[in-house]
């Protein structure tokens, strides 16, 4: 019966509909089921299938907010649970991300953080229009192991280079994987200013991510 149930709320997620996870996950926690399987089960599963439509073509950005905050919805529920039992959610790393200083561009960014997010990574999304020294002291304090640094403008793509060249200088870049984006960011760019690498889209910056953390295998 437990199966059944984490198949219709992988079916919510891939479907975007908060209102059927939000009650599915109600529905899972009174039964006592475990809240982590409920998270491995349920909400990651149908968020592997909308990443792969996503990549398929079949799916577009739309989809991708809804499946996400669809995810977060469920998660409100199932936190207070995962504290109350003492069992703690498997992360597979820690990102600071933000967009760079003079850029105030939200939407990409943010939609990256809420996939990352539900895929697994504890995310701590600076905003826009970060300075430099902010990723530097964020990265200090959280222990991150991954940076996204977002740049929508031809004008801000050089802060990325400089943010990696500060987190030289502060000792810190061989604890972190910087990964970048932005519409007029490209593989070369990230080669060349010494990134670890680069996505197009928030289902790109997924699977980079995984692989920059050995979550792949």
């Amino acid at each position: 019966m437990s199966q059944e149930l984490y198949t219709q709320l992988a079916q919510a997620v891939i479907d975007g509909d908060e209102k059927v996870a939000m009650s599915l996950t109600k529905e899972a926690l009174t039964r006592g089921l475990n809240p982590l399987e409920i998270i491995k089960e349920g909400l990651t599963s149908g968020m592997e299938v909308v990443g792969e439509k996503f990549s398929r073509g079949e799916y577009f950005l739309p989809h991708l907010v809804m499946a996400g905050n669809t995810m977060k919805a469920s998660l409100t529920w199932l936190e207070p649970a995962l504290k109350t039992s003492g069992m703690v959610r498997e992360t597979l790393g820690t990102v600071v991300m933000g967009t760079v200083a003079g850029d105030i561009h939200e939407i990409g960014k943010s939609l990256v953080g809420t996939m990352l997010a539900a895929n697994g990574f504890v995310v701590h999304d600076l905003g826009v229009d970060v300075p430099t020294s902010k990723f530097i002291e964020t990265v200090r304090e959280t222990g991150a192991n991954l940076v996204g640094l977002s740049a929508l403008l031809t004008t801000t793509m050089s802060v990325q280079r400089t943010v990696i060249e500060e987190l030289t200088e502060a000792g810190l870049r061989d604890q972190v994987k910087v990964m970048v984006g932005g519409a007029p960011v490209s593989p070369q760019w990230a080669q060349q200013i010494g990134a670890d690498g680069y996505a197009e889209d928030a289902a790109g910056a997924v699977t980079l991510a995984r692989r920059l953390v050995g979550a792949d295998g």
